[in-house]
């Protein structure tokens, strides 16, 4: 059994119907910590010995959040910057978070189609998270495969709904073997 931590990052998560039907499936489990970053750190006041020790204990680590100017939401961004300090995560020195397992788990407004090189963005989502993916590896950790929930602005209530049951499925997956379905 793994132990999984969501950092969870919406700047406008009262506005976002996807995200908050993923939020509720995540299971009630004693191996699975949530974390809402917007909600700890209002003022982006991140208390880095805490989000440390988070770090420190669990095995894999999931980044939640819709794909925001083709990145991470500001407080993420933030985050990152401030928590994976040189000589703690990353360095000679910095081997705190060696082996552990990360993944994103997103949301795009526009569907798959777009994130293509001859689609709307001209790029892949893979080629807009690659800085995340870049981080984890130079901070010795393995980055898996990302959960993607694609063209949210088109969902029905229906889809939506498939949608949180598969995030929940995967999540499930991810505490008893570490890796997403």
């Amino acid at each position: 059994m793994a132990r999984v931590l969501v950092l969870f990052a919406h700047p406008s998560f009262s506005k976002s119907r996807v995200h908050q039907r993923l939020v509720d499936a995540v299971p009630d489990h004693p191996d699975l910590t949530f974390r809402d970053l917007y909600e700890e750190y209002p003022d982006f006041h991140v208390n880095v010995p805490a989000e440390q020790a988070l770090l420190s204990s669990h095995d894999v680590i999931v980044f939640q959040h819709p794909i925001y100017w083709y990145s991470v939401p500001p407080l993420l961004k933030q985050w990152i910057d401030l928590v994976l300090e040189h000589g703690w995560a990353y360095g000679r020195e910095g081997r705190a978070l060696e082996g552990k397992r990360v993944l994103s788990a997103v949301s795009t407004g526009g569907p798959e189609s777009s994130y293509q090189r001859e689609g709307f963005h001209g790029r892949t989502l893979s080629e807009f998270l690659a800085p995340i993916e870049r981080t984890v590896t130079l901070c010795r950790m393995e980055y898996l495969e990302p959960f993607v929930v694609y063209g949210t602005h088109r969902l029905s209530e229906e889809d939506v709904g498939h949608e949180a049951e598969r995030y929940r499925s995967w999540l499930l997956a991810l505490l008893e073997n570490g890796a997403g379905a």
